[in-house]
């Protein structure tokens, strides 16, 4: 009878222990939703004031007032030039439209070089890189991509690829301390990034790869060549939105 009673004691035990486990779990999945599904949300509609990069690059400059840690000349797609559009589609991700976030092509492209070749090859595409800018560190590890796959899913069924497309146009880095294509625009140019001309954005754009080594103000030769193929496949770059 004792013997009994102490089973049955120990399984309503494991049982509680096991409900509590449950519950542990259920309450940090909502809180994981909470601080991804939110601020993915908000950003649909509400143009971010600052991005995890802009204080990472603050952070590394020593503290320098002089450094941005807010964007400044937002810019909504409408107003950003045609010609600066095309030339990141064509430079960037050239699937950008027909993709839902991942180009699985270039990823397995990807992992086939860095495993045979000392070469390291990414194969961000604009979604990843949006999600990577605004939500999380620069860093390269497991957990730090997990939660760029995460965001980018979030992003690609919460925003529409015009939103994704400004987003990332206003918030990348184009050389140092300068975030945002207006900004990279005047800074370059001394014009707005509304009146970019082909050449103009195809030489912004070539930069993208390492916006803090190469040089828009004195292109080394590979920008150059860069900048002459990107030319050449913004001819065949179609664009299926109206904006």
């Amino acid at each position: 009878m004792f013997r009994a009673r102490k089973k049955s004691r120990k399984k309503k035990k494991r049982k509680s222990i096991k409900i509590r486990l449950v519950k542990i779990v259920f309450d940090l999945l909502l809180v994981f939703l909470a601080f991804t599904v939110v601020p993915v949300l908000i950003y649909r509609v509400i143009d971010p004031p600052t991005t995890s990069l802009l204080w990472t690059r603050w952070a590394e400059s020593g503290y320098e007032e002089s450094r941005p840690v807010f964007l400044q000349h937002w810019k909504s797609l409408g107003e950003i030039s045609p010609s600066l559009v095309r030339a990141v589609i064509a430079a960037e991700d050239q699937k950008f439209f027909y993709h839902n976030g991942f180009d699985w092509q270039a990823i397995e492209a990807a992992i086939k070089t860095n495993l045979s070749t000392d070469r390291t090859v990414g194969a961000s595409t604009i979604s990843m890189q949006t999600a990577r800018n605004v939500f999380l560190w620069q860093k390269r590890n497991w957990l730090r991509k997990s939660l760029e796959a995460w965001f980018t899913i979030l992003i690609e069924y919460l925003w529409t690829k015009e939103r994704i497309l400004e987003v990332y146009l206003n918030v990348i880095e184009w050389g140092d301390g300068l975030f945002g294509c207006e900004s990279a625009s005047r800074q370059y140019f001394k014009h707005s990034s509304t009146s970019l001309s082909p050449v103009e954005a195809a030489l912004m754009t070539s930069i993208l790869p390492s916006p803090r080594r190469w040089s828009v103000m004195n292109p080394q030769p590979h920008v150059h060549d860069r900048q002459s193929r990107i030319l050449m496949a913004m001819h065949k770059v179609r664009v299926p939105i109206r904006y």
